[in-house]
């Protein structure tokens, strides 16, 4: 006895969800990491956050997943804080809270970021 599975990779479509596509285009990722660099170099990184947001806004909003456009509502006075609060324990436990850095900003990314 044999049993077939039917394995249907456009469901989505079928389902009216949709499909998912980013629609970014190049010139204006170059243009907003330029700006980001800009800024950051200029203010000495006290405006990083602020480019982290900008860009981070860019691409979220340029993605279509099963057809809902996303969108995020963090700013960068928002990553401002826990930017100083993370450093600061960075610098009181000698560099161990940096390894715990990228996943609390991923945590505030996804935590800001919505259908």
């Amino acid at each position: 006895m044999s049993t077939v599975v039917n394995v249907n990779l456009t469901g989505a479509q079928q389902n009216g969800q949709g499909e998912s596509y980013f629609d970014g285009g190049l010139v204006q990722y170059i243009a907003w990491s330029i700006i980001g660099v800009l800024v950051t170099v200029l203010t000495l990184g006290i405006c990083y956050p602020w480019a982290l947001v900008m860009i981070y806004r860019w691409k979220i909003e340029h993605t279509v997943i099963d057809g809902r456009r996303q969108r995020f509502d963090g700013t960068a006075i928002q990553l401002f804080g826990n930017w100083i609060k993370w450093w600061i324990l960075c610098f009181i436990t000698l560099g161990i809270y940096s390894f715990w850095l990228f996943i609390k900003l991923e945590q505030w990314k996804v935590k800001h970021t919505h259908f």
